[in-house]
């Protein structure tokens, strides 16, 4: 990590947003992965064993911007140690293993080894369909907008 991502925590925020599309990465694309960046006989320790639980969910209120708790959803989480760094990751529902795949996946991107490229592939991948899967809502939504004119 250089002098610079530890002062302006780029190097945090690249690892939350790969922690957020690994995330929703598919099962078996994240299985595979994992098993590929396990392929060359690193050392894995399992930290945190998958872990099925409820967090809160808070929400931002729209039109105030009042934040508010709306209920508990069911997330699993799990850490690893792979090679000597460690990895987490957190899902929505009860996916045990795509979870424990999806440390490993982040553990291979933090310590910058061999697969770690395949890694980032996967999450442009995840965040293309996600931006594809928002666009058509959007597509969708788009005839019920209703446009206000201004009268002067």
């Amino acid at each position: 990590m250089t002098t610079s991502e530890r002062t302006t925590g780029r190097r945090a925020g690249r690892r939350e947003e790969r922690a957020g599309l690994l995330a929703l990465a598919g099962t078996a694309e994240l299985v595979a992965l994992a098993d590929g960046c396990l392929a060359d006989g690193a050392q894995l320790t399992v930290l945190v064993p998958p872990e099925v639980g409820c967090v809160a969910t808070e929400v931002m209120e729209p039109v105030g911007h009042e934040r508010f708790l709306l209920g508990d959803v069911l997330a699993c989480r799990a850490e690893v140690e792979l090679a000597g760094t460690r990895g987490w990751a957190m899902r929505l529902g009860d996916d045990r293993v795509a979870v424990l795949a999806a440390a490993v996946c982040d553990a291979e991107a933090e310590a910058d080894r061999p697969m770690a490229g395949e890694v980032a592939a996967l999450c442009r991948r995840v965040a293309a369909r996600q931006a594809a899967a928002e666009a058509a809502e959007w597509a969708v939504l788009a005839p019920t907008v209703v446009a206000f004119e201004e009268l002067a």
